[in-house]
């Protein structure tokens, strides 16, 4: 299948074939409040460094979530367990897709020092999802 675009309008870059004869929509000045700040409080910085500290992955970096500053300053995050690669594409996910690495045995353990040293009152953990295993990365629970 070819691809036809528009080159016939002079000083315009090419446009999709659909688009080429519609007029240009103005492009209006985005509202201030839509503007997020680089995170660089103390609260940000010490959830930041416990984090990297216990090699931990969380929603909130792997996603890109605008309000990570935020949440860190309140030193909320949710982790993500299982690694940072998920094995599914959803289109509504920011989260890396590929054929992940073996599963940390550690992972929990790291977890649960880092909750403590964010004395956290309550615990938000998620995971990619593992097609790649047996079981999907279903936990293991005692009977």
């Amino acid at each position: 299948m070819a691809v036809v675009l528009d080159t016939t309008s002079s000083g315009q870059a090419p446009r999709h074939p659909e688009k080429a004869h519609r007029p240009d929509s103005p492009i209006g000045k985005k509202p201030d409040w839509i503007r997020v700040k680089a995170p660089v409080s103390k609260g940000y910085l010490e959830t930041r460094a416990i984090v990297r500290e216990h090699r931990l992955h969380t929603v909130c970096e792997e996603a890109g979530c605008p309000n990570i500053g935020e949440c860190w300053e309140q030193k909320h995050a949710t982790f993500m367990i299982m690694g940072d690669t998920c094995t599914r594409a959803c289109a509504f996910c920011n989260v890396k897709t590929g054929l992940p690495g073996p599963l940390d045995s550690r992972e929990p353990g790291r977890v649960a020092e880092a909750v403590g040293k964010l004395a956290l009152k309550h615990v938000v953990v998620t995971s990619v999802d593992r097609d790649d295993l047996d079981d999907g990365g279903l936990p293991i629970l005692p009977p």
